[in-house]
């Protein structure tokens, strides 16, 4: 540590100094929850108070985004040993990924709400958001996988849906390519757009529907994780849920981006196939769903711990009930619509129960602790 590093360590009160070394990746899901739930409430135009809850929600969240980064760069700054444990923890490290997925829930507030606001300026700022977000996703997607292979110590019957997460974050950033991309002006960035979404998503689902078959065998053999990873089960959801809002965006957005590149004989085909797929994945999502219930209330016979992992509760219920809601749209079949609806109610409900129960933990200061520091 140089003694520039020693001096600001000094300043900051031994309370704050334990918070910054005890700070883990996983307090970027309360991002991704607050963000989705955001992006859900505007989906409803006829209820104006909705969508200002909804804007309100997004400022939040990008204050949110915002501290919890600058107290993960101070414990890389302060603490760069410690911060660097978290590569060989085979349960942290995955959370990396929550940090793309939550700045890709901020992305999609600037071109949802942002746009009405500051107009044009709010879709650059998106673009610009989406390529650095784009990367990261990446780069999680990649490394986590890497150490994995390389570094950590893994055994099947201590596996948990946590593993999606580094993996999914690049269908995520690709769903947001492709409600972007529609806001852009037709030509070369445009299509580039579109291409890296399809990229992305395709670098994303077919792995991540491969680990829900390892997951499922994991299950069989070993039966249900600990009821400390007892919210994990609505993880499952996540890729499902991701994956056919990606596919419904790109039926739906995809067709002018391909005729103004003179693709248009591809156009009516690719997106019937988005369609198409879209609907199948929303489909296996029941029943993943009625699985992450059944095992949710399973585990909460016996009591369910409060912990950060209650967050998982939230992104996938989110990402899940707006593919329902834009497939109802798509279809114009009602029935999709309302059940969206009771999901969007479901998540504000599970919403306000998990924030008050971690500003509770986080005053309280137990829910700053990391495992990587343990001996």
């Amino acid at each position: 540590m140089t003694i520039f590093t020693k001096i600001e360590a000094d300043s900051i009160s031994g309370e704050g100094r334990r918070i910054i070394r005890h700070f883990t990746p996983n307090w970027f899901a309360a991002t991704m929850g607050t963000g989705i739930l955001a992006v859900c409430l505007a989906q409803f135009p006829a209820m104006p108070a909705l969508y200002d809850a909804g804007e309100a929600l997004w400022v939040l969240n990008i204050l949110l985004f915002c501290a919890l980064s600058t107290i993960y760069a101070a414990k890389w700054w302060l603490y760069p040993h410690d911060a660097r444990r978290v590569f060989n923890h085979p349960v942290v490290s995955m959370f990396f990924g929550c940090i793309p997925m939550g700045l890709a829930t901020i992305i999609n507030g600037f071109v949802i709400f942002g746009q009405p606001l500051i107009g044009d300026t709010a879709i650059a700022i998106a673009q610009a958001l989406w390529w650095f977000d784009a990367a990261l996703a990446i780069l999680a997607g990649l490394a986590i996988p890497f150490a994995m292979f390389t570094r950590q110590d893994h055994a099947i019957h201590e596996m948990t849906a946590v593993w999606l997460l580094p993996v999914v974050a690049s269908e995520v950033t690709a769903g947001s390519g492709a409600l972007l991309m529609a806001h852009l002006a037709p030509g070369a960035a445009q299509f580039t757009m579109l291409f890296a979404s399809y990229v992305l998503w395709a670098c994303s689902v077919p792995l991540a529907l491969g680990i829900l078959v390892i997951l499922f065998l994991r299950m069989a053999l070993h039966k249900l994780p600990p009821a400390s990873m007892g919210a994990t089960g609505f993880l499952a959801l996540g890729p499902i849920g991701t994956g056919a809002f990606g596919l419904a965006l790109f039926a739906a957005n995809s067709g002018s981006v391909l005729v103004d590149k003179g693709l248009g004989e591809l156009a009516a085909a690719m997106a019937g196939a988005s369609l198409l797929g879209a609907v199948l994945l929303w489909g296996y999502g029941l029943w993943w769903l009625a699985i992450a219930i059944a095992t949710t209330l399973n585990h909460a016979r016996g009591g369910l711990p409060f912990n950060l992992g209650w967050w998982a509760f939230t992104f996938p219920i989110g990402v899940y009930a707006v593919a329902t809601l834009r497939l109802g749209q798509l279809l114009d079949f009602a029935p999709l619509t309302d059940f969206g609806a009771v999901l969007v109610a479901a998540l504000g409900l599970i919403w306000l129960v998990v924030v008050s129960r971690t500003v509770s933990g986080a005053l309280r200061g137990f829910l700053f602790a990391d495992p990587c520091l343990e001996s």
